[in-house]
């Protein structure tokens, strides 16, 4: 029986401010604006999360069950909620309470951290956002996402040797070699299973959808559920924004209302919905997935590779800055300064630096404070000069 497998990344960063020293500020807040990330955070929650989270329970409780989707919701976002969005953190709760909606694990900082060549950074902020998962949502996840699905051999190593059973990854042609995304298979030197999203099925929602220029719009639940019972394979695995409901698409698109049509025209062609680990549990892998330990993968631009956050020179020194900058950090033992570290790593700054154009820019500049990537850089640069100044202060003191 074929099944589809939703999974939703849920993610907001704090975004840097515009930086000029300040001596009245220290810490988290010299570097971070809180008022800014409190009203973006507030805006999405309205837009996207209370509404979403309402619907799929709506969903879930209508279907009797049969509606399943997953999600990952990152520190960074959970810290928020915790902040400025109780109102939000319960309904994810909620979510967690009916055993339809899987969640999965990622790094706490949704950081970059994985393309260090030490793994000590990424599996800190991995135990870091399991501990949380399990403190404000009371679940231990066993599947595994990382940042953006960014995914090389030595990712899924890693991530099997930490106990969890599945990893996400994008269903790229140039890895597949012509098999099909809908399959479930198995990573190279592991036994760890990796879905890989339908990036084609995934796109005409998340990003298609309202598009007048696309010859398939307008996009319906049961053109697109006929699209699904179709297509080759056992699982269709749907990986996607979850600020696709109500931000990136709006609420007068019709988003909401293709959400709620789309689970009874799918279960009408006889496809079930199943979580990650349901799919992995139902299906035998039909094949191996070889990446390489250096040739790393994302769901990311068109060239689905690590370019979106290292493409360009600025991106580079940043994230160099950043990453030697690690074990002084580490050293002072002052956890403020580790924090504030741990927040650079996050991806959407490097992100925000890209100077690609036409459609992968302008999805680079959402949510950016920045007029330019060049602004970005410069920036995030005024910022690191400073932290490291505190750093190199602090490692003083304590001498």
């Amino acid at each position: 029986m074929k099944s589809l497998c939703f999974y939703f990344e849920v993610h907001q960063p704090h975004r840097l401010k515009w930086f000029w020293p300040d001596k009245r500020s220290s810490g988290f807040e010299r570097y971070f604006d809180t008022e800014i990330n409190k009203e973006i955070f507030r805006r999405v929650s309205e837009k996207c999360y209370l509404p979403a989270n309402r619907s799929i329970l709506e969903l879930i409780d209508a279907t009797e069950g049969k509606f399943r989707v997953s999600m990952s919701v990152t520190g960074t976002l959970l810290n928020q909620c915790e902040r400025w969005g109780e109102d939000v953190l319960d309904t994810f709760r909620d979510l967690a309470d009916t055993g339809c909606v899987e969640f999965l694990d990622e790094t706490y900082y949704h950081s970059i951290a994985s393309l260090f060549e030490s793994w000590e950074e990424f599996i800190e902020e991995v135990k870091e956002h399991r501990m949380t998962t399990s403190e404000l949502l009371g679940l231990e996840p066993e599947v595994f996402r990382n940042t953006e699905l960014m995914y090389n051999n030595g990712i899924s190593k890693l991530v099997a040797e930490l106990g969890y059973k599945g990893i996400l990854t994008e269903g790229i042609e140039r890895v597949l070699g012509g098999r099909s995304p809908d399959h479930v298979y198995k990573a190279k030197d592991s036994n760890i299973a990796v879905l890989l999203r339908n990036y084609k099925l995934s796109d005409d929602i998340g990003y298609r959808f309202s598009s007048r220029w696309w010859e398939e719009y307008p996009l319906t639940a049961d053109k697109w559920a006929d699209w699904v019972s179709r297509s080759f394979g056992e699982t269709g695995n749907i990986f996607m924004d979850y600020e696709t409901f109500g931000e990136h698409q709006w609420e007068d698109t019709g988003i909401f209302e293709f959400l709620k049509m789309l689970p009874s025209e799918v279960l009408d062609r006889g496809v079930r919905f199943l979580t990650p680990s349901q799919t992995i549990k139902n299906y035998t892998p039909v094949g191996e997935i070889d990446v390489g330990d250096f040739s790393t993968i994302s769901w990311a631009d068109v060239e689905r590779d690590t370019s979106a956050w290292l493409g360009n020179d600025m991106q580079r020194r940043c994230f160099e800055e950043a990453k030697l900058l690690g074990p002084y950090v580490k050293a002072t033992g002052d956890k403020e300064l580790i924090r504030t570290w741990k927040h650079l790593l996050t991806s959407d700054h490097y992100y925000y630096m890209s100077t690609k154009w036409l459609g992968d820019g302008d999805v680079h500049s959402y949510f950016s404070i920045h007029n330019s990537p060049y602004d970005a850089a410069v920036n995030f640069m005024a910022v690191m000069m400073d932290f490291k100044e505190k750093v190199f202060e602090k490692l003083r003191e304590k001498e």
